[in-house]
């Protein structure tokens, strides 16, 4: 079954999803499988059990983990988009490295800002990559769950650690300390600005998959605060002022720590927001902005990221690392 086009060119997921094979690794994602309306094998994606045994089965057919489960209600992410904003992130890397040097040959350090219960980006990174990643988040359950995903995996616990965030109106504040070196942060921030923002969008995103399917599912029409394969807990989808607010305090922070992270990023949803960002990064005098456009078919995501360090600066970073 063929996925959307245009995923970036080292993701493995750019020919679609094998259903056969996929059932194969994780015999519990058969049931969930059925011929659809054009007659490809497929799952009912307003089904949060079907989704989430489809992310196992990918996560263990692709990345070779065998444990895999988050709690109901928390976020189930689409694993083709996670891993397309490691990829790129890898490719903002390749740019500040010596010539002499290789991504592979370098340590590469994470911090993922909002980790989730899933861990996903720690977890593709690490089996894309290598990388070593720090997660953090302010849900004691979210880190807890982490680190049960982590433990179940031997490479996992060599690479992956977790932070609990104690204060929610902080970002970095309370999280990296002052030996901490990173290459990376990363983020995929809540982005409605309220609980009832972001009630809506779950409702219109029902309303959507409802008209794919021309069928509604009575569990659907219930509820609209059901629990959703695109739910989530409240801090994973709003908070105070949208992703607006959250990204203009994260680069608020940001200076404080400027010496400490080569490169910070954060996804961004809504395009008409880039260029306030924009203003805020140049009030606070960071030396390189860039975004990174990612196209996954009709839809274009993207991410921002900031430096505080000059070309030259970045070029010798990994040699003091």
């Amino acid at each position: 079954m063929p996925l959307k086009q245009n995923l970036h060119p080292s993701n493995r997921h750019n020919n679609g999803y094998d259903f056969l094979a996929l059932c194969q690794s994780l015999p519990t994602l058969k049931p969930f499988v059925h011929t659809n309306k054009y007659q490809n094998l497929s799952i009912d994606f307003a089904n949060a059990k079907a989704v989430k045994a489809l992310n196992q089965a990918l996560l263990k057919y692709h990345y070779q983990v065998n444990q895999w489960d988050i709690p109901t209600g928390y976020l189930c992410p689409p694993i083709p988009g996670r891993v397309d904003y490691i990829h790129y992130l890898a490719d903002l890397l390749v740019i500040s490295l010596p010539a002499t040097s290789t991504l592979k040959e370098s340590k590469v350090s994470v911090l993922d800002i909002g980790a989730g219960a899933s861990c996903i980006y720690a977890i593709l990174g690490q089996r894309e990559y290598q990388w070593q990643f720090t997660c953090t988040d302010i849900d004691p359950t979210s880190i807890k769950v982490a680190k049960q995903i982590i433990s179940a995996d031997k490479s996992f616990k060599k690479s992956i650690t977790c932070r609990l965030q104690p204060n929610s109106s902080q970002i970095f504040n309370g999280i990296i300390e002052e030996d901490d070196r990173f290459e990376l942060t990363m983020c995929n921030p809540p982005f409605h600005r309220s609980l009832a923002e972001a009630t809506k969008g779950s409702a219109r995103k029902v309303k959507n998959l409802a008209a794919n399917k021309k069928t509604l599912t009575p569990s659907l029409t219930t509820s609209p605060s059901v629990s959703l394969n695109f739910g989530g807990q409240n801090a994973e989808l709003w908070c105070e002022g949208g992703e607006l607010a959250f990204i203009n305090q994260m680069i608020k922070e940001s200076k404080s720590i400027q010496k400490q992270v080569l490169w910070f990023t954060c996804l961004v949803s809504k395009k008409d927001h880039i260029s306030q960002l924009k203003q805020t990064l140049n009030k606070s005098k960071a030396k390189q902005i860039k975004v990174v456009d990612m196209a996954q078919g009709q839809k274009i995501s993207r991410f921002i990221a900031w430096s505080f360090l000059d070309e030259s600066q970045q070029k010798n970073w990994f040699n003091l690392v």
